[in-house]
């Protein structure tokens, strides 16, 4: 494939990004004040950021450090909070399994929400060569990934002096909302979403961390029934 080709296609993957940066900045802001406050310095906070790369799984673990839950809980619910990439990496083999591996493995590292979400509804809509696929995805990658440590490390080195009258916060739950709206697609989709938003606001009297692993358990198993009874009446 001409390179030409290729930089055509990472710039339109770079354009696809940029919309991204609106919630990635304060999010990684966000996250490096919260470090901070939890009593991380600037090397495990950028550890975080630069090693973990999951923003969601981050949150949960420092706030449940914070709570001093136990080791195997930490882990646990930062686990299945993120256990959402193992089937984006699913989804993604039909595209990029032929790819060379240092390329696989580079997908792999960069893989985070936004970039998911734009590189997979290209490649619904269009056939194209692996090599295409990965450049867009790159092209993706490249304007978040770098601003993502950068806010982060920004953040952790402003602590607790950025005012509160930024709202940093408002990052989080506008990011997934954004990300999991276009994907709730089927009944299926719809009910996992419902019965997770439910039964977690139902389960904040549980300890900390815990509500989110039966939250997240009973959406699977909802998800999964109303898939084998829509497939059954079909």
């Amino acid at each position: 494939m001409p390179a030409s080709t290729k930089k055509s296609v990472f710039s339109q993957g770079v354009v696809q990004g940029l919309p991204f940066i609106l919630v990635i900045v304060p999010f990684g802001l966000l996250f490096g004040v919260v470090g901070t406050e939890a009593g991380l310095n600037l090397a495990e906070v950028m550890g975080f950021t630069l090693l973990v790369v999951a923003g969601a799984s981050q949150f949960t673990a420092v706030s449940l450090m914070v709570d001093n839950a136990p080791v195997f809980l930490i882990l646990a619910a930062s686990l299945t909070v993120n256990l959402r990439m193992a089937m984006y990496s699913a989804s993604l083999v039909p595209y990029l399994g032929t790819a060379p591996l240092w390329q696989r493995a580079l997908v792999a590292y960069m893989q985070v929400d936004q970039v998911y979400a734009a590189s997979v509804a290209r490649y619904e809509a269009r056939d194209e060569p692996v090599g295409k696929r990965v450049a867009f995805y790159f092209g993706v990658a490249a304007p978040i990934m770098p601003l993502w440590v950068l806010a982060t490390w920004v953040g952790a080195v402003l602590g607790a002096s950025v005012p509160p009258a930024f709202a940093l916060d408002f990052a989080i739950p506008i990011t997934f909302l954004a990300l999991v709206g276009p994907m709730l697609r089927t009944v299926a989709h719809v009910a996992a979403a419902v019965v997770s938003a439910v039964v977690a606001l139902s389960t904040t009297w549980m300890p900390t961390g815990t509500g989110v692993l039966v939250a997240a358990a009973c959406a699977c198993a909802t998800g999964a029934l109303v898939e084998t009874w829509m497939e059954r009446r079909t």
